[in-house]
């Protein structure tokens, strides 16, 4: 009876120290054997045959105090894009309004009477005279190469969501261009006079109104000049019909 309990005893012995011995070792790192002690007993075994080990994955447990902080994971923010007015449906990144287009009030030294337009093409600027010597100034989109123009008239007709007729010279011009602009197109937010027009004498010019404020700043049209629809509105509600205009 005495010679069991002893065997019993030293076998549990053993299996303990084994798995502490297993414990031990299981967070040991891979072995790496370097090429100068492997390619020996490799090159012993002839042909192409490479040996095979099998190793316990080492599985490192992260600890993580009590008051140590979690990472926090974002979410991925998609490129910003906006879709373009001319063709729905197409992304295209289009560039905000620079901030000196936006209006504001300004030093304005001129022998214009107050409530005269005053336009600089070459800035970019439309300037409402103020008293005081002050003046409203907007950014505008003038003609592009080509288009330039400049002149004094005076607003002869206003009109909210005017309706757009292309000139034939335009029409013709643009189908050249493959091109095919509508003979008519209704007032709204896609037509391109945008939200208000102002029209210049007898010519064919306009301030108005566009549905492509990022055009603002830039020589695009074919001679009119555009204002964001918001500006446009400001405006059109701060000048009558005979107001004096004066393109440079």
């Amino acid at each position: 009876m005495m010679k069991h309990l002893v065997l019993a005893a030293a076998l549990a012995g053993i299996f303990s120290t084994a798995a502490l011995a297993d414990d031990r070792y299981a967070t040991r790192p891979p072995v790496v054997l370097s090429p100068d002690l492997t390619a020996p007993w490799i090159n012993q075994l002839g042909g192409t045959v490479r040996p095979v080990v099998y190793q316990r994955p080492v599985v490192q447990r992260q600890q993580r105090g009590l008051f140590q902080r979690r990472a926090l994971r974002q979410a991925p923010q998609a490129a910003p894009q906006t879709v373009s007015a001319i063709k729905p449906g197409i992304p295209s990144i289009r560039n905000p309004i620079e901030p000196q287009f936006l209006p504001q009030m300004v030093d304005y030294d001129t022998k214009e009477n107050p409530g005269t337009i005053v336009i600089d093409t070459n800035n970019r600027f439309l300037y409402l005279v103020m008293e005081g010597g002050k003046a409203r100034r907007y950014g505008v989109g003038v003609g592009k190469p080509g288009f330039e123009w400049a002149g004094v008239h005076k607003i002869t007709r206003k009109t909210e969501w005017p309706d757009w007729t292309p000139p034939s010279e335009m029409i013709s011009r643009e189908a050249a261009k493959g091109h095919y602009l509508p003979a008519r197109m209704d007032g709204g937010p896609e037509n391109p006079l945008g939200a208000r027009a102002m029209y210049l004498g007898s010519t064919l010019y306009r301030i108005h109104g566009t549905n492509a404020p990022w055009s603002i700043g830039s020589a695009v049209s074919s001679g009119c000049i555009r204002l964001r629809n918001e500006d446009v509105v400001d405006l059109y509600d701060r000048v009558n019909v005979g107001t004096r205009v004066i393109v440079m």
